[in-house]
């Protein structure tokens, strides 16, 4: 399925936010922010602002664009802050990686973030009509499946994040579908516990998986938005440049092909507890999605589409990272933002690469 003639690339814009020297919310860095726009078509930026001790809100700055390209931004304020029970222990804390899809079936921009809590990172979600006003819908719950023989409700998670439009799950039930990475490793949770994967998973590397949420349901209760079932995995790593783990980046687009899933890919020495990785490398792949079966994967890179090769990429918080987390259209293209070595916030151009024929 991998293929070095796969038809989008991206081409670095710039860097369109930094930290401010003298604002002690982002005195560790900028990074890996959610996009959505606001009901008069302003573009905003959800950025991930890490303070002392690794401890991150999610704020919210208006994007400036100049001659089609976003260019910078001017921040507005803190929209989420780790302020339950859930998203905070004795020793951390922290509402991390954003991600939103406003789904035209709900309304609404629908948010996933990870709640850094007392047992380490968990899925949660919130809700919300507009950019600031954000309903927290709680930590994310996962229907029991046997034929996995694991409560995946135990597991750490992250790079959850929504397609944008209604889907049939396998058994032909229209659905929300939504991406997400659990990972085995339970030594942060419980010391000299060991990896507990799923039964019969061939590949126990952190891996993107896919979960189902019956449209009925939350047509009911928006609170079934956090309730998963139908877990099934989608891709694991495979190229050279994923060789550790992979997770998801954006939402998934339409595309002509399917769906486009920009994701990231991980090399390198994972250090277990609450420290920073200093001996990774994170670089940007994408994949191709059945339009119909999305767990389905159809093509996908076998080469990096962006590595981390400047300076703001190398050096940072965690240095060698490029994480795409946001895709919007600005007048008539397409352009990604990605947290660049957990320090700064980028923008690349996203086109095709393959002329149509």
């Amino acid at each position: 399925m991998t293929t070095t003639q796969f038809p989008y690339a991206l081409t670095r814009a710039g860097v369109i936010m930094s930290p401010e020297p003298d604002n002690e919310l982002e005195a560790e860095g900028v990074l890996n922010p959610a996009t959505v726009r606001g009901a008069d078509g302003t573009l905003y930026l959800l950025p991930r602002l890490v303070a002392a001790a690794n401890v991150s809100r999610i704020g919210l700055a208006e994007i400036k664009v100049a001659d089609g390209v976003p260019v910078d931004v001017a921040r507005e304020g803190v929209v989420l802050a780790p302020d339950r029970s859930w998203e905070h222990g004795a020793q951390n804390a922290g509402v991390e990686d954003p991600r939103v899809t406003f789904i035209p079936e709900l309304g609404l921009n629908v948010m996933t973030y990870v709640a850094y809590g007392p047992l380490g990172p968990r899925t949660a979600l919130a809700v919300s009509h507009d950019e600031r006003s954000w309903r927290r819908l709680g930590p994310v719950s996962f229907e029991y499946d046997d034929s996995l023989d694991v409560d995946l409700g135990l597991y750490p998670n992250k790079d959850a994040v929504f397609f944008p439009e209604v889907v049939r799950d396998p058994d032909g039930v229209p659905s929300f579908a939504v991406l997400h990475r659990p990972s085995w490793d339970l030594q942060d949770v419980r010391p000299g516990e060991v990896a507990m994967p799923p039964a019969g998973l061939p590949d126990e590397r952190p891996s993107i998986w896919i979960s189902f949420i019956p449209v009925e349901e939350v047509q009911k209760d928006i609170r079934a938005l956090a309730r998963w079932r139908g877990h099934r995995v989608v891709a694991s790593p495979e190229a050279p440049f994923e060789q550790t783990k992979i997770g998801s980046g954006p939402a998934p687009i339409r595309v002509e092909e399917g769906w486009l899933l920009l994701h990231h890919g991980v090399v390198g020495e994972l250090v277990p507890g609450v420290a920073q990785q200093k001996n990774v490398n994170y670089a940007a792949g994408a994949m191709i999605l059945d339009s119909e079966q999305p767990w389905r994967v159809t093509a996908r890179t076998d080469a990096p589409l962006l590595s981390a090769d400047t300076d703001d990429e190398r050096e940072g918080i965690v240095p060698n990272v490029v994480f795409p987390t946001a895709i919007e259209e600005v007048d008539g293209a397409l352009f990604v933002f990605y947290g660049m070595a957990d320090s700064k916030i980028g923008v690349a151009r996203l086109d095709r690469s393959v002329s149509r024929r």
